[in-house]
């Protein structure tokens, strides 16, 4: 590999709009300037919050970004979504220190996408040798790159850093000219019941779709008051800031999708997505009534309905199979530097992979869709 100098910046927010997107390109919005902006102008990262933005770039020979990454400092291990709180245990009851590790990753976004960010597509070796000298030269315990797109899998697994691998549920349009076409595809009984289920949870609501300039910091109020209710049950505190979602809303409101249950007139529950290039990212819901049904519909069929390749609908949730979100592997990948640490980690990882592996082959023998397909 040639020498290239990679260099740390304080903040996505302190590089160049059009050389981040350069790289990041614009499939995936987890990963672009305006995303990971909103998140440090809004305080959602940065100072206080465990998460400490220093990307990493390599500049190409015209002076301009060729390649870079998400990098964060955490203190912490939250917001990621790949649990590793039991090799920090292990790690400091060892004598140890685990925090601060480097995470290379989208901040509260279980969403598969590019972590090495390359409009040079050779540099991704030599980023991977940046993030690991970063490591050793200050002494840290491990550097994890998170929901790493399976395409770049193997630029990881050939620096030797480990690999872990979960599930989540998708759903993929293979060719439907519409709702009734995927229903079509499943079971008799599934069908049925899904219709079941949405003829109940829109009884006497209003679904409303909104994006680009309909979306108004009204919206954001009431988006917020379901975001925090949900977070709070969840995860004890929100992740994001309230500003976030209005600097979200001017910086990227075409790219949002915000759907709003109404009953006369009053939003009593909502899902947030934002949109990339063919798949629908659901991030968020919440409410403020109780309606048997709503999540599903809001968050799963009425983003069927938008017609787009694949829905991705978040983290876990086993519930989404019976509604046509079949599993997919996920992936992340894993540098320790120290040997004996290193040994455990893939003696669990190897053992937690067949696991992981197995479960989904039970699963996919459970979908909903005719068997003779």
């Amino acid at each position: 590999m040639s020498e290239f100098v990679a260099r740390i910046a304080g903040g996505v927010a302190d590089l160049p709009r059009a050389q981040w997107d350069a790289c990041a390109g614009s499939a995936n919005p987890f990963v672009s300037w305006d995303f990971l902006t909103a998140l440090e102008q809004s305080g959602s990262v940065g100072p206080g919050t465990g998460w400490q933005p220093l990307p990493i770039v390599i500049d190409g020979p015209d002076g301009t970004i060729a390649a870079a990454a998400p990098l964060y400092a955490k203190t912490h291990s939250q917001g990621e979504y790949v649990f590793d709180h039991g090799w920090a245990d292990a790690w400091e009851r060892a004598g140890g220190q685990y925090y601060p590790k480097i995470q290379i990753a989208a901040p509260f976004s279980p969403v598969p996408g590019p972590r090495l960010l390359l409009r040079d597509s050779t540099l991704g070796p030599a980023l991977i040798a940046g993030i690991e000298t970063l490591v050793e030269r200050n002494d840290l315990s491990s550097a994890h790159a998170t929901f790493v797109d399976p395409d770049q899998i193997a630029l990881f697994e050939a620096a030797g850093w480990l690999i872990r691998e979960d599930s989540q549920f998708h759903w993929h349009n293979k060719g439907y000219a519409g709702f009734e076409d995927f229903l079509a595809e499943l079971s008799s009984e599934k069908r049925k019941n899904i219709r079941k289920e949405r003829r109940r949870a829109v009884e006497g609501l209003e679904i409303v779709h909104l994006s680009g300039r309909d979306l108004t910091e009204a919206h954001w109020d009431i988006f917020w008051d379901f975001y925090q209710d949900t977070g709070a049950r969840k995860w004890g505190r929100p992740y994001l800031t309230r500003s976030f979602f209005s600097i979200l809303g001017e910086t990227m409101a075409d790219r949002i999708l915000l759907m709003l249950a109404l009953r006369e007139g009053q939003a009593i529950a909502g899902a947030l997505n934002l949109i990339g290039e063919d798949t629908l990212y659901g991030r968020y819901w919440g409410c403020r009534e109780d309606v048997p049904n709503l999540h599903f519909e809001l968050c799963y069929y009425q983003a069927i309905a938008r017609g787009l390749d694949r829905v991705e609908a978040g983290a876990q949730g086993g519930h989404k199979l019976a509604r046509g979100y079949a599993p997919q592997p996920t992936y992340s990948a894993h540098h320790i530097p120290n040997a004996s640490f290193r040994r455990a980690v893939a003696g669990f990882l190897d053992a937690e992979r067949e696991e992981v592996q197995r479960d989904r082959l039970w699963l996919n023998e459970r979908t909903p869709f005719r068997k003779e397909r």
